[in-house]
């Protein structure tokens, strides 16, 4: 039994899911791996049944009603994980934009570094990022910028996705109360972390736009983030963060 799993939200990824899940599974490190499943119209589910039965007891898969939100998968797989043995509870893309070799690093900062939080940052070392037109990068980075700002976390890459979590963080964070359900749950989950005083690690990686399937991001997404960040800040002078270990039911 590994301490490990990868939680990969999917809608439409006929063209990646195998290739991920086998990528995964190659790696020297044993992860498990949750596929929350949005009802994809492709078949991504279909694919995900066949290799369950040659991954037996590695391979799980969550199917949900349809498109809930970025947010809602990754709190839906959360809860899932903490209900299991888990001590290590991954994100990560399902169109290898983040590169599965990565995991490897990122469990090393929480198992050997001391860190609470892993993440996989694109702007730690410069900026790290292939195939995305130079819009896309400024909008992203200076998002990043602005969620710096308000937020005063010393955090490089606030908005990414590819994280590690100690199962500690999960435990601790109120999941019923996350409230944001785009990328901006990305900024409050590591915002909160941040507060409850857990040690978060940047670990440099390159982040390769999808070459298959479709792109989720928009730019109602990055307004979302823009936007929710505020309120956020605002909420939190109000708010009081304390380390309480308590399993999110």
């Amino acid at each position: 039994m590994t301490d490990s799993i990868v939680i990969i939200p999917t809608y439409k990824e006929k063209e990646n899911i195998e290739k991920i899940i086998r990528k995964v599974f190659s790696l020297s490190k044993e992860f498990h791996i949750l596929i929350i499943e949005d009802n994809s119209p492709d078949g991504t589910a279909d694919i995900v049944r066949k290799l369950m039965i040659e991954f037996s007891e590695k391979l799980f898969m969550e199917e949900r009603k349809g498109k809930l939100g970025l947010g809602t998968a990754y709190i839906h797989g959360f809860k899932w994980a903490l209900k299991h043995t888990y001590q290590f509870i991954f994100e990560m893309d399902a169109d290898f934009s983040h590169n599965p070799d990565d995991l490897l690093r990122l469990y090393n900062a929480c198992a050997v570094k001391g860190g609470d939080v892993a993440i996989g940052s694109r702007y730690i070392n410069g900026v790290n990022v292939v195939n995305w037109p130079m819009g896309r990068v400024l909008m992203s980075y200076y998002a990043s910028a602005y969620v710096r700002f308000i937020t005063r976390m010393k955090i490089r890459d606030t908005t990414a996705g590819f994280k590690c979590y100690k199962r500690e963080v999960l435990e601790t964070i109120d999941l019923n109360k996350v409230k944001f359900t785009g990328y901006a749950f990305q900024i409050e989950m590591k915002f909160t972390a941040w507060k409850l005083g857990f040690k978060i690690i940047e670990v440099p990686i390159i982040f390769t736009d999808r070459t298959e399937g479709q792109s989720k991001m928009s730019k109602g997404i990055f307004k979302e983030a823009v936007l929710g960040v505020l309120s956020l800040k605002l909420k939190s002078f109000f708010r009081k963060y304390k380390r309480v270990s308590v399993v999110n039911n």
